[in-house]
């Protein structure tokens, strides 16, 4: 079954949202577990499928930059002094920095934390990259937003177009009987592996420009001011809304609310400029639905939970226990496994 390329984004927008609010490191682990076995079990056998696995590897590498970063910058401090690296003076201007020093367990253990956390993020963008199919998605997307979406889905793909063109180059060498592994390995695949992702985004160039994207329809100047006017005020609306919400506002949802019913109305107005027709587009069916709101319920769970095993303390170092209802919330997003497996 495949499903509308919007419903896996939000669902993984969703997950990215609930992994935000936590820096337990046993929730986002099980945020982790669940964006794997759904991408596992839904991903169908697509030339970007594999991109879960980059994403997880760059996500190994951010949480050791931020031990690393801790270690020689500093951070929070504790009484726990594990070592002393070699202290870099520095000039009076530069107080509150320091380069070396003591660096304590309180210290690693936040940072590793907070780089935990940024991995789960990038996980989750990457489970949406190996599930939704760009194509479909940026044919999907709303009309007003065409020139702004081609780059904002070329952008996300990326990374797919990169693992196609890297299984594909290595493959080819191997065929020839090169084993090379290592640093050695990337240094003689890093130029064909570039050169077949430009070939691969010039192809789809090319064959948007076949299609006569880039038409617009002649439309009055009032109605691009008012298309103008709509779109900044709703995003002005959402991003005050949004503050809002994080800073525990009453009038946050209020603001969220108009902003995005005047951004909507902007996109509506603006898909004038755009006639386009759609052959056999995406429909929104119940199963997409459930996929999407099975990933928002658990952000919606955990932006309104209190629970304060969602930050454990690191100032003194407590172990960390596994909130139950975060938990439950983190779990809902296992439903496509049940109600939305490739075939």
């Amino acid at each position: 079954m495949k499903l509308h390329s919007g419903a896996w984004w939000l669902w993984a927008l969703g997950l990215a949202t609930a992994a935000s609010r936590t820096t337990n490191p046993l929730l986002l682990g099980l945020v982790l577990a669940v964006a794997g076995v759904v991408v596992v079990t839904c991903r169908a056998n697509t030339p970007w499928a594999g991109t879960y696995g980059v994403f997880l590897k760059f996500g190994l590498l951010i949480i050791g930059l931020r031990v690393l970063l801790h270690a020689f910058l500093g951070g929070v401090t504790g009484p726990t002094v594990l070592f002393t690296l070699p202290q870099v003076p520095l000039p009076d201007w530069a107080q509150g920095i320091r380069v070396g020093g003591p660096v304590s367990a309180e210290g690693l253990v936040f940072a590793l934390y907070q780089g935990l956390l940024l991995a789960t993020i990038l996980s989750c963008v990457g489970a949406a990259n190996a599930l939704a199919n760009p194509r479909r998605l940026l044919r999907s997307l709303p009309a007003a937003l065409y020139e702004v979406s081609v780059a904002v889905v070329v952008a996300l793909t990326v990374a797919p177009q990169l693992v196609a063109s890297a299984r594909s180059v290595r493959r080819a060498r191997q065929l020839r009987g090169d084993t090379a592994r290592g640093a050695r390995a990337i240094r003689t695949m890093l130029v064909p592996v570039l050169e077949d992702a430009l070939d691969r985004s010039l192809v789809l160039a090319a064959s948007m420009d076949s299609r006569g994207y880039g038409r617009t329809a002649g439309i009055s100047r009032k109605d691009r001011v008012l298309t103008g006017t709509l779109v900044l005020a709703g995003l002005f609306g959402l991003c005050i809304g949004t503050y809002g919400l994080l800073a525990g506002a009453c009038t946050g949802w209020p603001l969220l609310a108009l902003g995005g019913v005047l951004a909507i109305a902007g996109l509506r107005v603006g898909a004038r400029r755009v006639p386009r027709t759609r052959y056999r587009p995406d429909r929104w069916s119940p199963t997409a639905i459930g996929v999407a709101a099975s990933g928002m319920a658990g952000a919606v769970v955990l932006v309104f939970s209190a629970d304060p095993a969602l930050s454990p303390s690191t100032v003194p170092l407590q172990v960390p226990e596994l909130p139950l209802v975060p938990a439950l919330g983190v779990l809902l997003a296992l439903a496509p496994v049940v109600i939305a497996r490739e075939t």
